[in-house]
């Protein structure tokens, strides 16, 4: 793995919350749909159980999607659940939406926020990404997007 891509093995904030980026493989469009959103979204809702991980907010683009979440005391470490996660989501995907893979580019983007005021000033920035990509003229109009659990500081 390239170096600059390695991911810290610890984050020495005491509840992180974690904002990812993953895109599809050579960017297709193929997430924006109903039969991929419920992969995504089922996907999600099982993540606390499954990795030990809690998915606050979300919004799917036609490319990738944006998440956020936060690790419980035992949770997996973030490269393992992001990995887990898309290897969930791929078969479901090709099972599911007919989809051929391969559906994820190998690498994602994490942040670890430090507030909740950076927490709702990175969603507000995320949920407006349907409207800047002239997808729709209100955030509130995009049909992929939502919120698993309330995550808080």
């Amino acid at each position: 793995m390239h170096r600059h891509l390695r991911r810290l093995e610890r984050v020495w904030i005491d509840q992180p919350i974690y904002f990812i980026t993953t895109c599809t493989f050579r960017r297709r469009a193929i997430l924006a749909t109903s039969a991929v959103a419920a992969v995504l979204v089922k996907e999600w809702q099982e993540t606390r159980g499954r990795h030990g991980w809690a998915i606050g907010r979300y919004v799917i683009m036609p490319d990738h999607v944006h998440f956020f979440c936060a690790p419980e005391l035992d949770a997996r470490p973030l490269s393992i659940f992001v990995g887990s996660w898309k290897q969930w989501t791929s078969k479901a995907i090709t099972r599911n939406a007919a989809l051929a893979p391969p559906i994820w580019q190998e690498e994602f983007f994490d942040h670890a926020l430090r507030s909740s005021e950076s927490y709702s000033e990175k969603w507000n920035y995320v949920r407006e990404n349907p409207v800047r990509a002239d997808l729709v003229a209100s955030a509130d109009d995009w049909p992929w997007q939502g919120e698993i659990e309330e995550l808080r500081f």
